[in-house]
């Protein structure tokens, strides 16, 4: 897999709870994945929230922008988030 498909992040819960949540890619679907602690098991996160998508699409562009990944996947990506969340500026 490598760093062209997946990506990860943290951030706090609406609870305060800090997680580690990592998105990865497999024939352009995007998985997202969750954890609290280091050692813990990452569970499947299946509605993401649309903060998370917005995460996911500020490291895709970067990725972009340094040729690991193809602009295609970006907007590809995009109107994903457009889909999922109609109201959400993309």
């Amino acid at each position: 897999m490598g760093v062209k498909s997946e990506i990860s992040w943290k951030r706090r819960g609406e609870d305060g709870v800090r997680r580690e949540v990592y998105a990865r890619r497999a024939n352009f679907i995007w998985s997202f994945f969750v954890r609290e602690r280091r050692f813990d098991c990452w569970e499947p996160l299946r509605q993401p929230p649309l903060e998370d998508w917005l995460e996911l699409l500020d490291a895709v562009r970067r990725r972009v922008q340094r040729r690991l990944l193809q602009p295609d996947d970006e907007e590809r990506l995009r109107r994903t988030i457009v889909e999922r969340f109609p109201e959400a500026k993309v």
